[in-house]
């Protein structure tokens, strides 16, 4: 075999092993570096709890059905999140709710997104329910009200936007990239912006680093992650006609992920919601603030 051919094998398989390496697999009680244990063996509790598995259009949903009470929650995830990133909220209100909470598996449309939570929703003999969305989960919530709105009662859009070319616009590039990368290489540049702007906009709260960590290592895959992002630029019309019993939109005046022009145009987009401000609390204040974000999203619900 020639020296040229060698070396050419060599580069082959040092590009493959390269690509094929394992994304590196660390827990939140690992990452973890706050003073309140009883968050941790609280999340630890939750995850332990069973969850229902449906596979609809190829997709395993993987999600939770708890609690007892007259009306329903269905709460929704943004994109570095899963079913357990409510668990605080979810424990305090399952005595006077009855809750869904999902994971995302890859489906990167709004409308098999849809299908699918209605398929849920069926499965678990839900009529209608009440959503509560943050993130990529507030605009598939918008969706969701403008889509079925037979189905869905009132709306929580936390740390949100409405529909908009701006995230393509940015990022349409980045990701384009990222589809021929590495899922190690993905979660390391996504972790890395974790730490420089999300956690510090989130008063550098250990509950948020440490989950969202845990979610770039191994906690959601490449294909999770590509998918949500179109989610996110994917287009609907928004419906028009919500009163303020309705609906309620939660900000944060520092959210470092849903830029103030972003923000703007959602309070504009419904200028009738209720609308609750955060300052300095960032993208997660449902995890810097969960009681208190709890109460007032139980208080809108019950009016």
């Amino acid at each position: 075999m020639k020296r040229s051919t060698i070396v050419l094998l060599i580069i082959f398989f040092a590009i493959l092993v390269l690509y094929l390496y394992p994304t590196p697999r660390h827990s939140f009680v690992e990452l973890y570096k706050g003073e309140d244990y009883n968050i941790v063996t609280s999340l630890d509790s939750f995850r332990r709890l069973p969850l229902n598995l449906v596979e609809i259009e190829g997709q395993q949903w993987k999600y939770l059905s708890i609690g007892r009470g007259d009306e329903s929650i269905l709460f929704l995830h943004g994109m570095a999140g899963g079913y357990d990133i409510w668990w605080q909220q979810i424990l305090s209100l399952k005595d006077r709710y009855r809750i869904i909470t999902l994971t995302y598996p890859p489906v990167n449309s709004l409308q098999m997104m849809g299908e699918a939570v209605m398929q849920i929703l069926d499965k678990e003999k839900i009529s209608e329910t009440h959503v509560i969305g943050s993130s990529l989960g507030g605009y598939f919530t918008q969706y969701l009200k403008a889509t079925y709105p037979v189905r869905i009662k009132k709306v929580v859009f936390g740390n949100t936007f409405p529909p908009n070319e701006m995230y393509k616009e940015r990022n349409g590039t980045r990701v384009a990239i990222a589809k021929y990368l590495p899922e190690w290489l993905v979660m390391y540049v996504f972790r890395e912006s974790v730490k420089k702007n999300v956690v510090p906009a989130s008063e550098n709260s250990a509950v948020v680093a440490a989950y969202l960590l845990e979610q770039s290592y191994g906690g959601m895959s490449k294909a999770q992650f590509l998918a949500r992002y179109y989610c996110v630029v994917d287009k609907f019309s928004p419906t028009e006609s919500l009163t303020s019993h309705d609906m309620m939109i939660i900000e944060s005046d520092n959210d470092p992920l849903i830029f103030p022009e972003l923000r703007a145009q959602l309070r504009s987009l419904y200028p009738h919601a209720n609308v609750l401000t955060y300052h300095n609390q960032g993208h997660f204040p449902y995890l810097t603030q969960p009681d208190n974000y709890r109460m007032e999203v139980e208080d809108f619900l019950s009016q």
